[in-house]
């Protein structure tokens, strides 16, 4: 028998510590070659580390939410006779297997009706009698930790004392902010803090665009995905952005320049059950508006389910945001650093409004973006915003190039 040193593996792209958000193995426990042990999340994504051997494991280094230095021991194995063709050296085991630590693309989604545990969380609840399909799980993707079955195990054992009558709640659940959340508590507490944010909110009329939007879903095939407003508005923030070049750029703080882009790759917003994502869909300047819907589904749908790449949820050079029919009447949205400028779609809604001298019934739906201020002036921020309403208003300016 021998031991076999595993160190954090570099993930690439200047990585010098990677965040530790689950392990799937604990000591004792015998892996198999390429059997995921561990979850870590680097600055750039969440990555699942395969076992660089088989064997039983000795230690682990550690726990969900901790640090770990490139380089530093991660997890040891006690493995069988190692071949003479592959020494076993730290040198080595440090780097023996950096190309197996690969995005977290192949995570089933947590709807996808299967339970995902580990097989000692399975065996565990096996033993207990806990279906685990009745357990909710706080991992990636909705994957059940040991943490998860011990707390749903206390809950049985503790029903029989609790009193039919409503009794009174008490005590203060800890929750360790790691992987997804702490990443993202981390990107918005730096923009709140770095730039200076000028909010802009426009009434729009949307009564034409509805009119079309109800049109175009009647001639959708049966069973299509019926279109959203999104498509129709990043067609016009494609359009409007021609003449408002600042407005698409990134900012790049290190070297102090303004990164004007000609292509606009468009962020998407979007809630998953590990937190917000903002998948890109690229070159939104060469889509027609089918096109524009259906990468739009596809790339939101991928970060739902844990599916996205990490250039999928790289690169984008403005953001839209959209909480639908829980859109409220206006938002501030928090600018996607280095992004300057982010778009914020309300709640249509059907409003008594004065046209043309009379009071109609319109559908009104408002617009709130927010600029970066060091580089956008409220002037221009307000002029494009009023441009993007114009082709809204106007939808058939939607499909004619200027």
């Amino acid at each position: 028998m021998s031991r076999h040193v595993f160190k954090m593996p570099d993930l690439g792209e200047g990585t010098v510590t990677a965040e530790v958000v689950e392990w799937k193995v604990k000591v004792g426990d015998t892996v198999k070659e390429d059997q995921i042990i561990a979850e870590v999340m680097t600055d750039k994504a969440a990555v699942e580390i395969p076992a660089p051997v088989s064997g039983t494991v000795v230690s682990i280094t550690g726990q969900p939410g901790d640090m770990v230095a490139v380089g530093s021991e991660l997890i040891v194995f006690e493995t069988s006779a190692t071949p003479a063709s592959a020494p076993v050296t730290e040198a080595k085991a440090a780097s023996a297997r950096p190309a197996a630590a690969v995005v977290v693309a192949a995570a089933p989604a947590a709807n996808s009706g299967r339970v995902m545990a580990s097989p000692a969380t399975r065996r565990k609840a096996h033993v207990a009698g806990v279906d685990l399909a009745t357990v909710p799980g706080s991992g990636p993707g909705g994957r059940i930790s040991a943490q998860d079955l011990e707390a749903v195990i206390a809950g049985r054992a503790g029903g029989a004392a609790r009193p039919a009558a409503r009794a009174q709640k008490g005590g203060v659940e800890e929750i360790k902010v790691i992987g997804v959340r702490r990443l993202i508590a981390e990107r918005m507490g730096a923009a709140k803090r770095n730039i200076p944010h000028f909010a802009y909110v426009e009434e729009v009329d949307v009564t034409e665009l509805e009119s079309l939007r109800q049109y175009l879903n009647s001639r959708q095939p049966k069973g299509a995905p019926s279109l959203t407003y999104l498509p129709f508005l990043v067609t016009g923030l494609v359009r409007v952005l021609e003449d408002f070049p600042q407005c698409n750029a990134l900012y790049d703080a290190e070297r102090n320049l303004i990164l004007r882009h000609r292509a606009v790759h468009v962020g998407v917003a979007t809630q998953t059950p590990d937190g917000l994502k903002v998948p890109v869909v690229r070159h939104a300047e060469a889509r027609s508006l089918a096109d524009l819907a259906a990468e739009i589904r596809r790339v939101s749908e991928a970060a739902r389910s844990n599916k996205a790449t990490r250039d999928e949820l790289t690169g984008s050079t403005i953001t839209v945001t959209s909480l639908g029919k829980l859109g409220g009447i206006a938002s501030t949205p928090v600018i996607n650093a280095p992004e300057v400028a982010i778009i914020g779609v309300n709640k249509a809604v059907e409003r008594p409004v004065v046209a043309n001298g009379a009071i109609a019934i319109r559908r009104i739906m408002n617009l709130s973006s927010s600029f970066d201020h060091r580089f956008v002036d409220g002037f221009d921020a307000a002029a494009m915003i009023q441009a993007l309403k114009e082709r809204l208003e106007h939808p058939a300016t939607l499909f004619i190039q200027d």
